[in-house]
């Protein structure tokens, strides 16, 4: 594993607070609303992408999924089934390591491709995880049981990818790959 320098630590927590807090919050009013998982693999993949785009780091999306786990126990203690969300960002992680971190931010093309396919993936095993271990069975049979859980997780891990692609395009496309290129950006914007 990398070290992690001070800049990266930070942006890991302020990705791990925004995933945190909005699934705390956010998150279970559109479930109860209309029992679909798709708003918590949204905010989570998109902060994924964000953070495995900014850090490129082995362990960086597993420590935001940790530390989000952790806000999110705070919130809401009986909230087990986020520990399917813990697992996937662990894969998240091993799986945007193994394909390689400028191979898939190399081009708009790659970073949108390589971005739902993990992401969709990802989220499919935390619907796996959580339909296997938290969820009730009739509430399964509606979706079709475990692996329509994890296929609607892997719907919304797709959505959630497409727009964390889409904030990394957008970000690289104004001159954004670093804290630095944020600084200048920052700085051009003033003149």
């Amino acid at each position: 594993m990398h070290r992690f320098k001070s800049k990266d630590v930070a942006s890991i927590v302020v990705f791990s607070a925004l995933w945190g807090i909005l699934n705390s919050t956010i998150s279970p009013i559109f479930f109860r609303v209309t029992g679909l998982p798709l708003l918590c693999d949204l905010v989570g993949f998109s902060v994924l992408a964000l953070t495995v785009w900014w850090v490129r780091k082995m362990g960086a999306a597993s420590f935001v999924g940790a530390i989000a786990t952790i806000i999110n126990f705070v919130f809401n203690p009986g909230g087990l089934h986020f520990l399917g969300f813990t697992a996937a960002s662990i894969v998240f992680d091993a799986l945007t390591c193994l394909i390689g971190y400028n191979r898939i931010f190399k081009n708009a093309n790659s970073t949108v491709a390589y971005t739902l396919v993990v992401s969709a993936a990802s989220a499919s095993v935390a619907g796996l995880i959580i339909g296997t271990f938290f969820m009730a069975g009739p509430a399964l049979a509606k979706w079709g049981g475990v692996l329509g859980w994890a296929g609607l997780h892997a719907l919304g891990g797709f959505i959630g990818g497409m727009i964390g692609a889409t904030l990394v395009i957008a970000l690289t496309t104004r001159g954004i790959h670093s804290l630095k290129g944020l600084k200048d950006g920052m700085h051009s914007a003033k003149r």
